[in-house]
């Protein structure tokens, strides 16, 4: 198997990895190696492309239907106090 380095990096940047990796129950280089593997995953580009393709078409068919928009929503809920129920 082959070793990167990556040097000169933020110290927040890092710090963001081990957060990361904390939250994923990862070590900080099991974080690294996921993310380059998910990175360079070929299969992730057709899933995006897919991804992309049905919320087109979702679109296109919603499309004259009346939206809420998301503002409104989260007012919506904050106003009956939903958000303190968490």
């Amino acid at each position: 198997m082959a070793t990167i380095n990556a040097r000169q990096l933020d110290d927040d940047v890092v710090d963001r990895l081990k957060r990361r990796a904390l939250s994923s129950s990862r070590s900080l280089e099991g974080e690294e190696r996921h993310i380059l593997n998910r990175a360079s995953d070929d299969d992730m580009a057709t899933k995006r492309a897919a991804f992309l393709e049905a919320s087109d078409r979702l679109r296109e068919r919603t499309r004259d239907r009346k939206q809420t928009s998301a503002e409104v929503l989260i007012r919506e809920d904050r106003d009956y106090g939903h958000r303190d129920a968490l």
